[in-house]
């Protein structure tokens, strides 16, 4: 019985490979960067809510008197709306940049999310779904306080692509954890 020298297994890990393949790799490796443009957009639609947002405050503050309780309920939900938007964009942004393009250089940073040191794109799809299932239960809240202005149809629609976010999310978090479940073996 030998006993394998640890330097010789070292050595094979790193033997050398076909440089041609080496520089292919290494491209693919850097295409990850093609991301980071994506993001940059996706900032920007950030930037684009937050005015939408402060626009949508204005009008509120201006009209104020003018309001009626409902419409003003309604005008609120909708600020809750953009702001869920904003953090789902939030998600996306630094937990996509973080997962698929670079480590966010944020160790000791006092304002440091603690998510972000257990992600994984399992995980960024469900908080996205987790997302879309608080921003679509805004929509319905809204259908449901304005319904005598509402098409009963479309409430139906909203109602099942609802249940529709709920069961993907549900389906989401049972597939990660049996994924999760399996990585452990």
């Amino acid at each position: 019985m030998s006993h394998s020298d640890p330097s010789e297994s070292a050595a094979a890990k790193h033997a050398p490979i076909n440089p041609v393949e080496h520089a292919f790799e290494t491209v693919v490796f850097a295409s990850r960067w093609i991301q980071a443009p994506l993001y940059g957009g996706l900032i920007v639609a950030e930037l684009l809510y937050a005015y939408k947002f402060l626009i949508e405050l204005w009008e509120m503050i201006w009209h104020i008197n003018q309001q009626q309780e409902t419409v003003f309920m309604l005008g609120v939900l909708g600020l809750i709306d953009v702001t869920m938007v904003a953090n789902l964009l939030t998600m996306v942004i630094i937990g996509g940049y973080a997962t698929f393009v670079s480590k966010l250089d944020l160790e000791g940073h006092p304002d440091r999310p603690d998510w972000l040191t257990h992600i994984d794109p399992g995980t960024i799809k469900i908080k996205l779904a987790a997302s879309l299932i608080g921003i679509s239960s805004i929509h319905l809240l809204k259908s449901f306080v304005n319904i005598a202005n509402e098409d009963l149809e479309q409430i139906k629609w909203k109602i099942f692509i609802h249940l529709t976010f709920i069961g993907s999310a549900i389906l989401l978090a049972w597939t990660d954890k049996i994924m999760q479940k399996d990585r452990k073996h």
